[in-house]
């Protein structure tokens, strides 16, 4: 199913769901310091760059094309960390690991997101930090860290997240 907005194009899976695509943004195979951006809608809120897939777009290609338009970098895509349901708001959102390469001075959403067109900050925030800043008012993306430390995804490779907690479906 496909939706057109007046600036994109929204695509839902079979049951409904918009498909979605982010990257966990890593300084260092280390992935001790991870890439946060700031909210279009809540400047003040740090949130994992990612956004809606286009039609025919693979998860993958989807997840680097939104960390590169809304965090301004590029990098080596590594792992899966799975995909994240979340039932409030409709979303399945593939997740992977990105270890970041290229850091751009300007990118698209630098200029043209943000409130009073001040554009989308990043900054850089120790693992550990980013899974707190982002558990009160994003706890799917901070469960993406717990996928992280885990390392493993359930049988069909998809997480559900309702009420705070994660656990596999089946």
């Amino acid at each position: 199913m496909i939706k057109h907005k007046s600036n994109q194009t929204r695509t839902y899976d079979r049951d409904g769901y918009k498909k979605r695509a982010a990257c966990l943004c890593f300084r260092s195979e280390r992935e001790e310091e991870v890439l946060l951006v700031s909210s279009s809608s809540h400047p003040d809120r740090w949130i994992v760059p990612g956004g809606g897939m286009e039609p025919e777009e693979e998860p993958a290609v989807a997840a680097v094309r939104e960390v590169c338009e809304e965090a301004g970098v590029k990098g080596t895509l590594g792992r899966s960390l799975g995909v994240f349901e979340n039932r409030d708001r409709k979303h399945r959102t593939h997740v992977y690991v990105l270890i970041v390469t290229e850091v751009m001075d300007d990118w698209e959403d630098s200029v043209n997101i943000g409130w009073m067109g001040t554009g989308r900050k990043r900054e850089w925030f120790k693992t550990e930090e980013a899974r707190r800043v982002l558990q009160c008012h994003k706890p799917v993306q901070a469960s993406y860290f717990q996928a992280l430390q885990q390392d493993c995804v359930s049988s069909n490779g998809t997480y559900n997240i309702h009420q705070h907690t994660l656990s596999s479906s089946r």
